[in-house]
């Protein structure tokens, strides 16, 4: 059994996927989450069985961790202290990321003790924060293998015990070029890392059928723009904002409608006020449902999704509705930051623009507008792109075949231990 740990369950969209991935594969998998999600972002009925079948380890009650930490010297007399002592004394980034060490590792004791009596295979972190450095110690009292993968903010923002947790990791998924690239300069050592791209089912994406060409004479029918994100500073929005402010100055016409809310939503609005777009940019203040998405895509010609670093060291590693974008047809305008190099290869399976650089970005966006061929060619090879190199059904291998492995090595484990226990008995 695969016993995966994340911060918010289900209500994180790639965890979702992941999980269906791991049923249709026949793995066997129980999903630990430490808080329950506000929000999850599925119709599906199968996603919904996940969510309730979750272990929410919060909220915990002090007597819980106190008795916990009371009895886990006894439960896990081999581990315990050495455990203990990295909380303390391993390699942390600052005294807060220590303290928060020590407090997660009572936590990994209570956890554990959970975990003891049930079949533990392997230990998979999703995000390799504050549920990465639980999912660490609980792994490392139970004596059962650890892997994480790790995306954007929890390996910058929020980056806490990284060095220890590469050192205790069987493996680390990888899920771009940059990301491995990171890891090596970060002390892993090349056998444990794997590259595993987060995917999606291309399967329920397809292109719109194409319009009929225009009589002659007839009016062009506006170019609609479509962006969709959470609203949050590394998702650049306000630098596509501003593009659409060039892209009407060099007397474009479009519309643009942006899907999605966030803390940046009153922000956004005013930057659109200010510069006289309401008639054409949209902000809809409100996320869009995984099995939406589809519709959602082929509304529009043109996806774009600026990512920046934002000040507060957040970013973005792959941008999962690029992928969805690309295999809906649609052509792609992004920017050349961590992994989307991975997916946009620039020209010829999207573009991709300077960050933080709106011009720039309005030059790719009316370079795409201006050529149709361009347009066409793009929207063909996004879409070969996300069918040969991410999709579900094949990307997620590496990683699979890590997990039978763990199951397989776990299995052959608990029948040699079986057998000496009963040679032991029959003598």
């Amino acid at each position: 059994m695969i016993h995966y740990i994340t911060s918010t369950g289900v209500g994180n969209a790639w965890v979702g996927n992941e999980l269906m991935a791991l049923s249709v594969r026949g793995i066997p998998f129980h999903l630990h989450s430490l808080h329950k999600p506000a929000a999850t972002f599925f119709k599906s009925d199968h996603v919904k069985q996940i969510a309730e079948q979750t272990n929410y380890i919060y909220p915990l009650s002090i007597w819980r961790i106190v008795t916990s930490l009371l009895m886990a010297p006894f439960i896990f007399p081999r581990y315990f202290f050495p455990a203990l002592w990295n909380s303390f004394f391993g390699r942390k980034e600052s005294f807060s990321i220590r303290i928060k060490s020590i407090v997660h590792f009572c936590v990994a004791c209570s956890w554990a003790r959970s975990l003891r009596k049930q079949q533990v295979s392997h230990i998979h972190s999703q995000w390799i924060n504050s549920c990465g450095t639980v999912g660490m110690y609980a792994a490392w009292l139970l004596n059962k293998p650890f892997s994480f993968t790790g995306h954007a903010a929890d390996l910058f923002r929020e980056r806490c015990s990284l060095k220890d947790k590469i050192k205790r990791s069987q493996f680390i998924v990888c899920i771009s070029s940059f990301h491995r690239g990171f890891y090596l300069s970060e002390g892993a050592d090349p056998r444990q890392l794997i590259i595993s791209f987060c995917g999606i089912d291309t399967a329920m994406f397809s292109p719109r059928k194409a319009s009929s060409p225009s009589s002659e004479g007839a009016s062009k029918a506006p170019v609609r723009l479509l962006s969709s994100a959470r609203l949050v500073d590394k998702k650049g929005l306000k630098y596509l904002i501003s593009a659409c402010k060039n892209l009407e100055q060099q007397g474009v016409d479009f519309t643009c409608t942006i899907a999605g809310d966030g803390p940046l939503l009153n922000e956004l609005e005013y930057q659109i006020q200010q510069l006289n777009l309401g008639s054409r940019v949209t902000l809809t203040g409100r996320p869009i449902l995984q099995e939406d998405i589809p519709n959602f895509m082929r509304s529009g010609d043109i996806y774009c999704l600026p990512c920046v670093w934002a000040d507060d060291g957040d970013v973005d590693g792959l941008p999962q509705m690029l992928m969805e974008a690309m295999a809906c047809g649609v052509p792609v305008v992004s920017t050349k930051l961590v992994g989307i190099p991975d997916l946009i290869v620039d020209g010829e399976t999207g573009l991709l623009a300077e960050p933080n650089n709106s011009d720039d970005l309005a030059d790719k966006l009316q370079q795409l507008i201006d050529n149709d061929a361009l347009q066409g060619r793009l929207s063909q090879n996004g879409r070969q792109q996300v069918e040969r190199f991410f999709d579900l059904s094949t990307c997620l291998n590496p990683l699979f075949e890590k997990f039978t492995g763990s199951i397989q090595d776990n299995s052959h484990n608990t029948d040699n231990v079986n057998k000496t226990n009963a040679k032991g008995i029959s003598q």
